[in-house]
């Protein structure tokens, strides 16, 4: 009877053993995989989707070169989860400066300002700056738009130059008409054509793009000579909060967009969204 007892109790002990590993293995799994979760950072990266073909709508999905550059670099990025906003182009660079959003991809160019307050990406693209100017109309350089009209954007890139270009030349003045960053491209253009204003300063890609999609027929694209020795001249760029986390994510997504360059993801994106290939040459990227 004594000898029936303590079978009973070791097979009691073994069991109870067993199940001790058992919640001990199961712990350390549930451990495992809330690691794997928490490891995983949300990246949110910020657009108007109103920049076509670098950034716009596509079925309520924002996409174009800039978002799915994007996209293709963090998929290269595991330990991120890249999360696309659309917002008013005056958002997309204050969400940075506030850290809502920390990466802006919205043909973005470089100015000495900006190059201040935040880090910028290797060059994603490049191209020329020119005028959307109704086809009677010469233009060459800014000179030639003295005493025209423009609407802009008090945050764009093109705003700094035609300011500057207005505080050299004081006798040849571009009026500025400023517009809230919620209004669309195309209806600036729209503006050019139904003579509201004279012309719109932008990057060539986008102009011709717009004009092409709105059948906007009566606008030609001439593009700006530059006399500016700026190397960032024509190039767009990601943009990123000017902190230990923004460095960190400038280093990583440099790295990949090296590779995207070199194995030409870059060039199939470009050619698929600008119809031609504006991808800066590889001495961009080291």
């Amino acid at each position: 009877m004594r000898t029936y007892q303590k079978i009973i109790v070791s097979a009691l002990a073994l069991s109870a053993a067993v199940a001790l590993v058992a919640c001990g293995k199961s712990s350390t799994n549930k451990s495992s995989e809330t690691s794997k979760t928490t490891d995983v950072t949300t990246i949110t990266v910020a657009t108007d989707a109103d920049t076509k073909p670098f950034t716009y709508s596509e079925n309520n999905q924002a996409t174009g070169y800039d978002v799915e550059v994007a996209r293709a670099v963090f998929k290269e990025l595991p330990e991120y989860k890249l999360k696309v906003e659309i917002t008013d182009f005056d958002s997309v660079v204050a969400g940075v400066d506030s850290g809502r959003y920390q990466l802006a991809a919205n043909d973005i160019g470089w100015n000495k300002d900006r190059a201040e307050k935040y880090y910028f990406s290797a060059p994603l693209s490049k191209s020329n700056n020119a005028v959307a100017v109704k086809s009677d109309l010469k233009v060459k350089t800014l000179s030639d738009l003295a005493g025209k009209s423009t609407e802009v954007l008090p945050s764009a890139n093109f705003t700094t130059i035609l300011s500057k270009y207005n505080a050299a030349n004081p006798d040849k003045h571009v009026k500025l008409n400023y517009v809230d960053g919620s209004y669309p491209t195309a209806s600036r253009l729209a503006d050019v054509d139904s003579g509201k204003i004279d012309f719109l300063l932008y990057d060539a890609i986008s102009l011709k793009t717009i004009i092409k999609d709105k059948g906007l027929d009566t606008l030609k694209v001439n593009n700006i000579e530059s006399e500016s020795t700026d190397p960032h001249d024509g190039f767009e760029y990601f943009l990123y909060t000017k902190d230990e986390k923004g460095k960190e994510l400038q280093t990583k997504v440099d790295k990949v967009l090296k590779k995207l360059q070199s194995n030409g993801t870059l060039k199939e994106l470009s050619e698929k969204y600008f119809g031609g290939d504006f991808v800066p040459s590889a001495d961009a990227y080291k």
